[in-house]
């Protein structure tokens, strides 16, 4: 049985099954991306859930494993010389599709395409839709001054744009199904939860919600967006 005491979030998140991967996580954009990587790469994974309360997240035990205090964090105890914890959702995927040999491309040509749509996710279009979800949903809304929002509503139109281009004739963005389509397509879902498809033409684009669609229709996808289980 694997050996876990060098990480001090076990002694709250208590593992049931040392040996295999520990998901930390709660079911948002960012946290399903990992669920989704564990389940359509059929990794053997035990979920817990850390909500979003500053007494979990900021809590000792989960800083000790992410000191940026955000889900998800992962620890795999076979990593590649013992143990090893991450966070970073991007960071995960990437280390994931190298674990498991899947949806990271297959030669050097394929997983650097599939980074760069990784990237665009992780330095666009989720800190973007991030931002015009609170400007438009949250405490935000509540801003007189019209100019934050319109930024971030224009900037998620740019991003949508550049998306429906290079979707088009595609299914997948880097080719085949791959980590890219799994940090990018919880981010577009996250729309409906921000209330911002119609202030951000979603339906009028070309290929983004088939695409969409396509991608919410894997099996695995319905059964990620919810690991781990929010709490009822």
């Amino acid at each position: 049985m694997a050996d876990l005491s060098a990480f001090p979030i076990t002694t709250r998140w208590v593992p049931q099954n040392p040996d295999v991967i520990q998901l930390f996580s709660f079911p948002t954009p960012n946290g399903v991306k990992v669920s989704i990587a564990l389940e359509e790469m059929g990794l053997v994974y035990e979920p817990h859930l850390v909500t979003l309360s500053d007494s979990d997240v900021k809590s000792p035990e989960f800083l000790s494993l992410n000191p940026n205090n955000k889900i998800p964090a992962i620890i795999d105890p076979n990593g590649p010389n013992g143990p090893l914890g991450l966070f970073e959702s991007g960071a995960i995927l990437l280390y994931l599709a190298e674990k498991s040999g899947k949806f990271g491309g297959s030669n050097a040509a394929e997983k650097a395409k599939i980074t760069q749509w990784l990237m665009f996710q992780m330095g666009g279009l989720g800190p973007m839709f991030g931002q015009m979800g609170f400007f438009y949903k949250f405490a935000g809304k509540e801003i007189e001054d019209p100019r934050p929002r319109e930024r971030y509503r224009d900037e998620a139109k740019r991003l949508l744009a550049v998306l429906d281009r290079e979707l088009d004739g595609k299914d997948w963005i880097a080719g085949d199904y791959s980590i890219a389509d799994m940090a990018i397509a919880p981010w577009l879902n996250a729309l409906n939860f921000y209330e911002t498809k119609e202030v951000v033409g979603f339906n009028d684009l070309q290929n983004v919600p088939d695409y969409l669609d396509r991608f919410m229709a894997r099996p695995a996808v319905t059964k990620a967006m919810n690991i781990p289980a929010r709490p009822t």
